[in-house]
């Protein structure tokens, strides 16, 4: 698996980091359905041998499972991988999620994830979302101080704008960005990637598959019914059938490549020098088998092009649908 450097630090993460958001399991708002946890943690296993050095979680996905997991996998390896985690969601008894940035609140957090993943320390703390923007200054200064203490080796965010990078990256590093970035949602290209560039802040792109949609296996009746792609806008018809008939259309590019869809998703994000690593969930070993094919080539110049051509008419469907384009 090729490496890439993060930014300035002495970090370097494979292309593809395996994303552990639906191993979570479905006991929260945002879980993905039932998880074998077995098959999560030979998935994760799987990744490693397959040279994918980093894991991304949160401490909310699954409200904490998703973390614990992780440690079972990487157990007895633990300095082996690179691990990145995330604070600032919430959540009580009842699983009602909240934000918070109070800096004992971060704190407290860290200590949890810290528990949950049996480790000393933590490679990269993101902030998850910048929802408490009135405290983030507070929760960031949090965090540095828990670097120098050395419970976090890097800080980073997710999610974050370029004006709330600033109120920030002025108290301490922002080693990394994690902004969601696919063949749909490509808004990064305005104007954070230059920013990101100027300021040497790695981007790790999640949701490169945009949540299956790009996979070219999509099948919204296969689905748990407590998935929250049920809830999402661009699952929902007319959307839907606009964006399964735009991964159809790719099919003679994909397969001059002789690559699946997936894996040309991929590859299409990797594309971009600005682009540290792409976070892919995986369930399955077999998922992650196909996952890291995704690595290590490129798509030719004339290619991109057309598939510019075929995303602003997916475009144009869409807003003509519904009058905007979904987010």
């Amino acid at each position: 698996m090729k490496l890439r450097q993060v930014g300035k630090t002495d970090l370097f993460l494979s292309e593809v980091g395996f994303g552990s958001w639906a191993i979570g399991g479905p006991n929260w708002a945002f879980g993905w359905g039932p998880q074998n946890e077995a098959e999560a943690v030979a998935s994760i296993r799987r990744a490693r041998e397959l040279e994918v050095n980093w894991i991304d979680t949160a401490a909310i996905y699954g409200l904490g499972r998703s973390e614990e997991l992780v440690a079972k996998a990487v157990k007895g390896h633990r300095k082996e991988v690179i691990i990145a985690t995330k604070c600032s969601l919430l959540w009580d008894e009842a699983g009602n999620l909240s934000s918070s940035l109070d800096g004992e609140s971060v704190r407290r957090e860290c200590e949890m994830s810290l528990k949950r993943l049996n480790t000393d320390f933590i490679d990269i703390y993101h902030i998850h979302w910048p929802n408490d923007d009135a405290r983030i200054e507070e929760g960031w200064l949090t965090m540095h101080r828990m670097m120098e203490e050395g419970k976090i080796r890097y800080g980073g965010v997710s999610n974050f704008s370029d004006a709330q990078i600033d109120k920030v990256k002025n108290i301490g590093r922002v080693a990394t960005s994690q902004p969601p970035y696919s063949m749909f949602r490509r808004q990064i290209e305005d104007k954070h990637l230059q920013y990101c560039s100027d300021n040497t802040i790695g981007i790790l792109a999640y949701s490169p598959l945009h949540s299956g949609l790009l996979t070219g296996k999509f099948n919204i009746r296969k689905i748990a019914q407590n998935d929250w792609r049920l809830r999402a806008d661009e699952f929902k018809e007319p959307n839907l059938s606009i964006n399964l008939k735009f991964v159809k259309s790719l099919s003679t590019i994909v397969e001059k490549y002789n690559k699946t869809m997936l894996q040309f998703a991929i590859a299409w994000v990797l594309r971009l020098d600005g682009i540290s690593s792409a976070i892919v969930g995986a369930r399955r070993p077999s998922q992650v088998e196909e996952i890291v094919g995704g690595s290590g080539w490129q798509i030719e110049e004339e290619d991109l092009e057309e598939i510019d051509r075929l995303l602003e008419e997916r475009k144009s469907k869409i807003k003509e649908k519904n009058g905007y384009l979904p987010m």
